[in-house]
């Protein structure tokens, strides 16, 4: 099961999520796990959303996840482009009605969509 070494790494399954414990805006944060030879944690169902939460509980900071607002129809899709297949969002979001971009991951594991230029927890998957 969860594998935890000092709070910063949780194993599910095949994925493995890790945070370098620095917050970044959305694209230095991405940059910084396409780095390191993974993408943004983007968990696809409640076992990897409660292992993200696991690491945002222990910072109690939010972080960014590999989910964005698709430009031309406005869903929120993974950062591949792929529709989501799972979804988490707080009560009344996303409500950023196109001037909220990105999404962030509160310290309960829901969603909120946000600017994409505020400084949040970089978490990376592997």
């Amino acid at each position: 099961s969860a594998l935890a070494l000092n709070g910063k790494i949780r194993k599910v399954g095949e994925k493995v999520f890790a945070t370098n414990g620095k917050k970044a805006d959305f694209a230095s944060a991405l940059r910084s796990c396409e780095e390191a030879g993974g993408t943004l944690a983007t968990p696809m169902n409640e076992e990897e959303n409660k292992a993200v939460m696991d690491i945002v509980k222990q910072y109690k900071q939010y972080a960014y996840l590999g989910i964005k607002e698709c430009e031309s129809s406005g869903q929120f899709t993974y950062i591949t482009g792929v529709p989501l297949s799972y979804t988490k969002w707080h009560q009344y979001e996303p409500n950023g009605k196109g001037k909220e971009k990105c999404v962030e991951m509160y310290t309960d594991g829901s969603w909120n969509d946000k600017k994409c230029n505020v400084y949040r927890l970089t978490i990376c998957e592997f």
